[in-house]
């Protein structure tokens, strides 16, 4: 069964995840995975960052941001994954991600995942956060591109590492410091990372089984305006989300 967004899936293809709640100058060890509306500080201006920035082979300039955002007000997040295992193909500005989806571990992001995929949530949204010394995360998934939006609902954390370990390759939420402020905003890890499981951890619900290559050549291009916390130098969007109950397989 594949859930395609209802405005239809785009051509190209860019990721966009959210992780931490974008904070310039903000060491990445220091509450290393906020996000939506309490992160300390706002990104305005991730429209127009670094969008003239040389452009890593295989990317296109990213789309403006969304005109309107669907928002999800007044309702419980879906509770329920429809299967256990499920792929995904994110379609970036910079290719296709393809990632596998845990549902058994994680039933309500992962199902939380399929509904906005299907609403087009993501759609043209940017991943506003690299981080580069820490903690080694892109993080996507606010259609504002501020750091500070989400769905308009929120939920807990699943399936926490721990041992505080996220390998490479990882997907998880990101959040306030209120554990029950999942929403939009996910990461995605481009080298082992440890965070202390002081912090509450954060939801595993997925991996990226291919397009790791497009996640390295972002991290490469490090953070716009240097530094180890910020919008990353090149930009990627993301253009599209398709789940789909195929088990992935790793590439």
């Amino acid at each position: 069964m594949t859930h395609a967004r209802r405005r239809g899936l785009l051509p190209s293809a860019l990721l966009a995840v959210l992780l931490l709640g974008a904070c310039t100058g903000q060491s990445p060890d220091s509450e290393p995975v906020e996000s939506d509306t309490e992160a300390t500080v706002s990104l305005e201006d991730a429209d127009t960052a670094s969008v003239s920035a040389p452009s890593v082979q295989g990317c296109t300039p990213p789309p403006p941001l969304p005109a309107t955002i669907p928002t999800f007000e007044a309702m419980q997040a879906p509770t329920a994954a429809s299967a256990d295992s499920l792929t995904a193909t994110v379609q970036t500005s910079c290719g296709n991600i393809e990632i596998e989806l845990d549902g058994r571990a994680a039933p309500v992001t992962v199902a939380s995942f399929e509904f906005l995929s299907a609403e087009g949530f993501w759609e043209y949204s940017p991943c506003h956060r690299l981080t580069t010394e820490g903690i080694h995360v892109l993080q996507c998934g606010d259609p504002t591109g501020t750091g500070r939006g989400g769905p308009g609902y929120t939920f807990g954390i699943e399936n926490e590492p721990p041992d505080g370990q996220y390998p490479r390759g990882t997907l998880a939420m990101a959040r306030t410091q209120d554990p029950d402020s999942n929403g939009g905003q996910f990461f995605i890890v481009h080298q082992d990372s440890e965070i202390p499981v002081e912090l509450g951890g954060y939801t595993i619900f997925g991996r990226v089984t291919g397009g790791m290559d497009i996640i390295d050549r972002i991290a490469a291009q490090g953070v716009d305006g240097g530094g180890a916390d910020g919008m990353p130098a090149q930009p990627i969007s993301i253009l599209g989300v398709e789940v789909n109950e195929e088990r992935a397989t790793d590439s």
